[in-house]
Parts: structure tokens; C-alpha cells; sequence
């Protein structure tokens, strides 16, 4: 019985380091995006900057672990963590369009535009796990 649940770990192990390096590759991608530096904001104790990041970071992390779930095998897992990316991307450009100080509001630590942005980017990306368990 234990042997049946062993012969599993390379595969969690691989769709672990999968998912994380897909995190990481999406931190990456969004910290150049955006004008600021916000790991400097938030060892400065901005917590704009925190919440912001945690939405959009929960915001792709939430579709990418339904693709964990349901992808057969990592070029599945690839794709649709290409695609959580891009739907937080097109979220971060819309915060964008919709609030022009975005950013400087987020470097004068305003909470409530911080929340309003974490709540648009986690809740694009609940509605992007949902389309894909559709």
C-alpha cells in the first residue's frame, strides 16, 4: 500500500518545483513590469506594496494549482501557467487604464488602492481557475 503512494513523489516532486519556478518566473516577470520596486517597498514596510503584490502573486498562483491538478503532464502545466500569466498581466494593465496614480498611490503606501488592486488581480484569477475547471 505505502509503495503505491511512493511511486507518486517524483511526480509531485516535478509538478512542485514545476509550479514554483512558475511563481517565481511570474514574480519576476511583474516586478519588471511595473515602475517601482516593491521587495524595496515592502523591506521599507510599505504595506501597499505587500498587499498588491500578494493579490497579484494569489492571483496567478490560484489557476496555476488547479492546472496542477488537472494538467496530465508538464508541457499541459506550461501552457496554462502561460495563460494565468498573461490573464494577471491583462489585469495589471486594466488597474492601470482604470487608475492612472496606480503606482504612485502604492509608493504613498494608500491602503485602499492596494486592497482595490489585490481584490481585481485575485479576482481575475478565480475566474481563470474557474474557466478552466469548465
Amino acid at each position: 500500500m505505502m509503495s503505491n503512494y511512493l511511486s507518486t513523489v517524483p511526480n509531485f516532486v516535478t509538478f512542485l518545483v514545476t509550479g514554483a519556478v512558475l511563481l517565481a518566473l511570474f514574480w519576476t516577470l511583474y516586478t519588471f513590469a511595473t515602475p517601482h520596486d516593491e521587495l524595496a517597498l515592502i523591506r521599507a514596510g510599505n504595506v501597499s506594496a505587500a498587499i498588491m503584490m500578494a493579490g497579484a502573486m494569489l492571483g496567478f498562483a490560484l489557476p496555476v494549482g488547479v492546472a496542477m491538478a488537472r494538467s496530465e503532464d508538464l508541457m499541459q502545466l506550461a501552457q496554462w501557467g502561460s495563460v494565468a500569466l498573461l490573464v494577471q498581466f491583462c489585469a495589471y494593465v486594466l488597474l492601470r487604464l482604470m487608475h492612472r496614480g496606480l503606482h504612485q498611490a502604492i509608493e504613498q503606501n494608500q491602503v485602499s488602492v492596494a486592497l482595490w488592486a489585490a481584490t481585481l488581480s485575485l479576482s481575475a484569477g478565480i475566474i481563470n481557475a474557474g474557466a478552466q475547471l469548465a
